[in-house]
């Protein structure tokens, strides 16, 4: 099939229509077999084209639904009583959600490319899709976008960062990842998962999520209320282990003193 003429049909030996002349058919294409193996090359580009662009299309629709709704269930709010008040609070924490429901999300359609190559087309190996769609995705996310970020910025203009605890939680796992795939690609066991393996990599997903969301309540700091000057904090409250709002005098700027950023 490598080494056939350029006029013979673009069938195998095993009678398996061929696209572009690989060794086999795709998952969903040709649809209309061996005719449309036949096709030149021209037309099968032009109708593939199409087809892509129509399906990158339902994608967009898909993903915007989907996050309209992510975005709207983690809005919700509720009515709480703290202090002998009722205040209006999140029912997800921001941190929480952006880690998992906001992830999911905007991964979803690389998620799914990798599941169904990995167990329609490759039969539980790994692809020439899956791993590079993942890996590649998470590098231009870490690098490509922060960079674009950082240069569309106005003149004269900054941003910082609100909380540097989370940011280094979240920083961490970032490149760890990386190191963990080198780790159990090239150590543990040359160009093989392993179900332990795979399991301990899952595993860190909900350990990132916790350690980041203790990091943004305050679990691993004590923080002394203090205010903006020409704003003395009143009576003198200590505000440990929480949040940094309602700490002192209703509508007055905290600045907590610890590792967490401003």
């Amino acid at each position: 099939c490598t080494h056939r003429p350029k006029a013979m049909p673009s069938i195998c030996k095993g009678g398996t229509p061929q696209i572009f002349g690989g060794n086999d058919g795709g998952l969903f294409l040709p649809l209309l077999g061996e005719w449309e193996a036949e096709w030149h090359i021209a037309v099968k580009i032009i109708v593939y084209m199409l087809g892509l662009f129509w399906l990158f299309s339902g994608v967009s629709v898909v993903a915007e639904i989907f996050m309209a709704a992510i975005e709207k269930v983690t809005s919700a709010k509720k009515r709480v009583h703290r202090n002998g008040k009722v205040v209006t609070v999140k029912v997800w924490n921001s941190t929480v959600a952006n880690l998992t429901l906001m992830a999911l999300g905007s991964s979803a359609p690389e998620i799914l490319l990798s599941l169904i190559e990995l167990i329609f087309t490759e039969k539980w190996n790994a692809g020439d899709l899956g791993p590079g769609t993942i890996v590649g995705s998470a590098a231009f996310n870490l690098l490509v976008i922060i960079a674009v970020c950082m240069v569309s910025l106005p003149q004269n203009e900054y941003r910082v960062i609100k909380d540097v605890g989370v940011f280094g939680v979240t920083a961490f796992f970032s490149v760890f990842a990386y190191l963990w795939l080198v780790f159990i690609l090239m150590g543990t066991s040359p160009d093989v998962v392993t179900v332990t393996e795979g399991v301990i990599t899952f595993l860190y997903m909900p350990l990132l999520v916790m350690l980041a969301y203790l990091m943004d309540i305050g679990f691993f700091s004590q923080e002394v209320c203090t205010l903006v000057p020409k704003a003395p904090c009143t009576e003198g409250r200590q505000h440990t282990r929480g949040s940094s709002s309602n700490a002192c005098g209703a509508g007055k700027e905290i600045w907590p003193h610890s590792t967490r950023g401003s």
